[in-house]
């Protein structure tokens, strides 16, 4: 806590505490799991720092540059498969990096081409389409690359390379290795959430159904990503101009 406490006077955004606090989680998480210290201190911390809820314009991704992110091949040719299927979630549906990693084998419906989303304390329960291709792979996924992934029965969908449960580190890990297809911008789950989303009601999709599709228990939280003619020539100069 004390350091936590001296890093608030060097970075006071909130999102960058949580991300140094997720970090030393990470750090003692592989101590525990190499033995090397029998607890866990920073295990139950949490951060109460009101954290900004404006979405940036000028950090959003078209629908080309999110394209991008679904054909790379991957590092581990294991995990090929699976690191196809979390960008399509995240990339297709929008989900939360937290989201995908609770989904079980039962929540996906590749008869009724659909993938069932649970419900959280922050966001609600839906049933959103799945696109043809993320059908394949999902079959692939489920058939071919995770039987031999899995190690320890469970009903988890996404499993790391060691055969485990994914608890959303590595899926915030994996859209890092992406950073640098956009060098000037920062590239994470959340920002993909928010480029997609904003990109349906840029479209002209109704709130109500971008709500749903989002999973945002109230209207003011799908009506954040509105843009206005003016919020949009903002986010050019922002992102365009020499002195932005």
């Amino acid at each position: 806590m004390d350091y936590i406490g001296a890093c608030r006077s060097k970075y006071p955004n909130a999102c960058s505490l949580n991300r140094i606090l997720a970090s030393v989680k990470v750090y003692y998480q592989y101590l525990c799991h190499c033995e090397l210290r029998p607890d866990h201190p920073a295990r139950s911390i949490r951060l109460r720092d009101a954290r900004p809820r404006d979405v940036q314009l000028q950090a959003l991704f078209t629908p080309q540059e999110l394209a991008l992110l679904l054909h790379r091949k991957s590092r581990y040719t294991a995990l090929t498969t699976r690191n196809e299927v979390i960008m399509t979630l995240l990339v297709n549906q929008a989900l939360h990096a937290r989201e995908i990693a609770s989904l079980a084998l039962a929540d996906v419906r590749l008869e009724q081409g659909s993938i069932y989303i649970q419900g959280s304390a922050t966001t609600n329960a839906r049933t959103l389409a799945l696109i043809p291709t993320q059908i394949m792979l999902l079959h692939e996924y489920i058939h071919q690359e995770r039987p031999r992934l899995l190690r320890t029965p469970t009903d988890r969908l996404i499993l790391t390379k060691l055969g485990t449960p994914e608890t959303g580190e590595g899926i915030h890990y994996l859209v890092s290795t992406y950073q640098a297809l956009f060098p000037t911008r920062r590239l994470t789950a959340g920002t993909i959430r928010q480029s997609v989303i904003t990109q349906l009601l840029k479209e002209g999709r109704d709130v109500r159904v971008v709500q749903v599709f989002a999973g945002h228990k109230y209207p003011s939280a799908t009506e954040r990503y509105k843009q206005t003619q003016v919020e949009e020539l903002k986010a050019a100069v922002l992102k365009h101009h020499p002195f932005g």
